[in-house]
């Protein structure tokens, strides 16, 4: 039997975590394995919490608001629903909390450099930080905390491509559920 899995894609915004999570979904649908897609955008706008984007980007506020998703994938996950979720909830809190409470969970870390991240900035973050529009960027002004033994570290290379990456957590979450 195979049991729900939590499909966790965190890194800085523009590395492609939302990308990335719609191509393990194509994936998981030609193992025949339904999955739901939880977007961090997504996520704060239907909590409300894009309301005061000063406020609610603090390293406090988005604490909170990682907890709430992980809390989420738990109720979704016992009820035998897999969870790809795209988000940077990039805290220690949250990455500990995760792997003691949410079964069968699978971190995945996509590490791009900030140089990277500011050419392709597809949401003009980096670009309003850098004129004082923005502030509590994850990154640069808001420290992070890197995955500490994700069990997958996608690094970047401008030769890897999504469906290569898409088919590396499938191969986990074969694994996981003892699937050849």
């Amino acid at each position: 039997m195979i049991m729900s899995c939590v499909i966790w894609i965190t890194g800085l915004s523009g590395s492609g975590k939302t990308t990335l999570a719609k191509a393990v979904i194509k994936e998981l649908s030609i193992i025949n394995q339904k999955a739901i897609l939880l977007d961090g955008d997504q996520l704060r706008e239907v909590l409300g919490a894009d309301q005061n984007l000063s406020s609610n980007h603090s390293r406090t506020a988005r604490l909170q608001l990682a907890m709430t998703y992980s809390r989420l994938c738990k109720i979704l996950a016992k009820q035998e629903i897999n969870i790809v979720i795209s988000t940077i909830s990039m805290f220690k809190e949250v990455h500990l909390w995760n792997r003691k409470n949410l079964l069968n969970y699978i971190e995945v870390y996509l590490k791009v450099p900030i140089s990277e991240l500011i050419k392709r900035d597809p949401k003009k973050i980096y670009k309003k930080y850098e004129e004082g529009k923005l502030k509590h960027i994850a990154g640069l002004d808001l420290e992070v905390d890197e995955p500490v033994n994700p069990n997958i570290l996608l690094e970047y290379d401008e030769g890897m491509s999504i469906e290569y990456c898409a088919k590396k957590i499938l191969q986990v979450f074969k694994e996981k559920n003892k699937l050849f």
